[in-house]
């Protein structure tokens, strides 16, 4: 506006707002004037530039923003301020016609350029350029750091600006291309900017979400409803399905990723993801269609691969929940399989080995075994860890005991994890959830955490701010879900009142679960409703 530089001073500045005054509107170059010969609101408008940039760069690189602006990303010898503040003036300027994966390179360069600013050199630069110009230094990086705040919100209303501008199918591709390439498809941190993206990009989705979600329950229902008539009256239930459920993940992709980078899950996926798995599994339990239950498997597993808990916390497949008393008559009368299905062995640790066995003669660890119908008590569960932001890998828990002593197994390896729980939830789970639903109904209770389960009630604490007294709530007065490796039960009226148990540091936290939504979804008053 005035044709100053970063290195002009005081007296240049005031000449050059007389100038211009007289060309343009007054009161503009008067207030251009003041911000830039005051020294504290100088600040912004200095790191809104090209600090550490000469002038004569500056204004050959502003030149260069209306031939080519996606080729802003190519300036790689600015300092980071003055390359975020380049790539941020050309993203107002790129072209409607650019496509999708060069849009989200671009998104994904400028995040790096963006993550990568650091406050001391910005801090230096200016100084440079203040020498120069005859005004006073400034003094620490802490007006620095909140420059540098308003400059990142400013970036943030760059790309939604420039994201607000495509239609909806190229804006999907382009975020979800954007959040592949920063997060290596969902394996690394990624920048802070692009999370921050994805973050404002499912507010604006959330309705549009909400609605495929009730699109897909009302879908599940209707199967739900045609299985009795068979297998010709679901198929083309589940095409539908098919397809909204890939229309879901598609809009729903860029938040999955980013969640996975992040360490947790997308609940809404989550959600959709247990509901498809429980239809699957009525599917094959209730009405014997295995094909479709086997085509819902191959949806989850296509669609929610971002989401490791569906995998990982449920370690058992689509013959269990449902079916459980059908599954055990099936052992006795096939014991062969039976026995197939429960064999599993695998050595653990990297020097001195050490071998973990299932089979039906019990389980064995370190030499030590346990027959299956001994073991009273399970657990198991993993911590992901990360250093400095990077996921650095899994370790596993896998716990088992008698009346009188418990085995605790340290692994690294998903697979065997995986394999052993399988073989483990046939071999030993089963039978203990009945025996679980059975004391139930004889007036025994169990407790898990800070919780005790009894067959038509459950015992929860209410917090308060000075002590807490314990609150006996009806199974229709509860709502459930899991969150930090704990599986959580609170009343739907009362948020202070909730109780909770870890996974992978209480015993039989997964059982009573499986028993808790199994009977939710029936619908009964009594726990020992749940599978008759």
């Amino acid at each position: 506006m005035l044709g100053v530089t970063t290195r002009d001073g005081r007296n240049r500045i005031v000449e050059q707002a007389e100038e211009r005054s007289l060309h343009i509107d007054h009161d503009l170059c008067q207030k251009a004037r003041s911000e830039l010969t005051n020294p504290r609101l100088r600040l912004s408008a200095e790191m809104a530039w090209m600090p550490g940039v000469s002038p004569r760069m500056a204004e050959k690189l502003v030149m260069s923003l209306l031939d080519d602006p996606i080729s802003a990303r190519s300036e790689r010898e600015l300092p980071e301020l003055a390359r975020a503040n380049f790539m941020a003036a050309a993203i107002e300027l790129i072209s409607a016609n650019e496509s999708a994966p060069s849009v989200a390179d671009y998104i994904h360069t400028f995040a790096r350029v963006v993550e990568h600013i650091d406050s001391e050199d910005v801090l230096r630069d200016i100084n440079e350029d203040r020498a120069i110009s005859g005004f006073p230094e400034v003094r620490g990086v802490e007006v620095i750091d909140e420059e540098l705040s308003a400059r990142r919100k400013s970036y943030r209303n760059a790309l939604k600006q420039l994201l607000d501008s495509m239609d909806p199918g190229k804006l999907v591709e382009t975020m979800t291309d954007a959040v592949v390439m920063a997060t290596d498809n969902g394996h690394e941190q990624g920048p802070t900017l692009i999370h921050e993206l994805v973050d404002t990009y499912e507010l604006e989705t959330q309705g549009f979400l909400q609605k495929e979600y009730e699109n897909i329950g009302a879908l599940v229902e209707s199967v739900k409803d045609a299985a009795p008539r068979g297998e010709r009256a679901v198929a083309p239930i589940i095409d539908k399905l098919d397809k909204i459920a890939r229309n879901w993940d598609r809009v729903a992709q860029p938040i999955q990723l980013s969640a996975r980078s992040r360490g947790i899950d997308h609940k809404h996926s989550r959600d959709v993801a247990y509901e498809l798995r429980e239809l699957g599994i009525e599917l094959h339990n209730e009405y014997g269609m295995l094909d479709q239950a086997h085509r819902m498997t191959e949806i989850l597993q296509e669609l929610f691969a971002e989401l490791p808990e569906v995998a990982e916390r449920l370690g058992e497949d689509a013959e269990v929940i449902a079916g459980l008393r059908n599954q055990e008559r099936e052992r006795i009368e096939n014991k062969e399989k039976w026995e197939r299905d429960i064999t599993y062995q695998a050595e653990i640790g990297m020097v001195f080995k050490d071998t973990l066995s299932i089979s039906s003669k019990g389980v064995y660890w370190k030499g030590r075994g346990y027959p299956l119908e001994s073991i009273s008590r399970v657990r198991w569960g993993g911590v992901r860890h990360s250093i400095n932001g990077i996921p650095s890998g899994t370790n596993y828990t896998i716990a088992f005991g008698d009346n009188k002593s418990e085995q605790v197994v340290q692994l690294s390896k998903e697979s065997i994890y995986i394999g052993f729980i399988e073989a483990f939830w046939r071999a030993v789970c089963a039978r203990l959830m009945f025996y679980m639903v059975e004391a139930l109904e004889k007036g025994q209770s169990f407790s898990f955490g800070d919780m005790k389960v009894k067959d038509g009630a459950v015992i929860l604490v209410k917090h308060k701010f000075l002590g807490s007294e314990q609150i006996l709530l009806g199974w229709h007065d509860v709502q459930v879900w899991s969150a930090d490796g704990n599986f959580s039960i609170g009343s739907k009226n009362d948020k202070k009142i909730y109780g909770s148990s870890s996974y992978i540091s209480d015993w039989n936290t997964h059982l009573i679960e499986q028993i808790i939504r199994s009977g939710f979804k029936k619908g009964v008053s009594k726990l020992s409703d749940t599978f008759k």
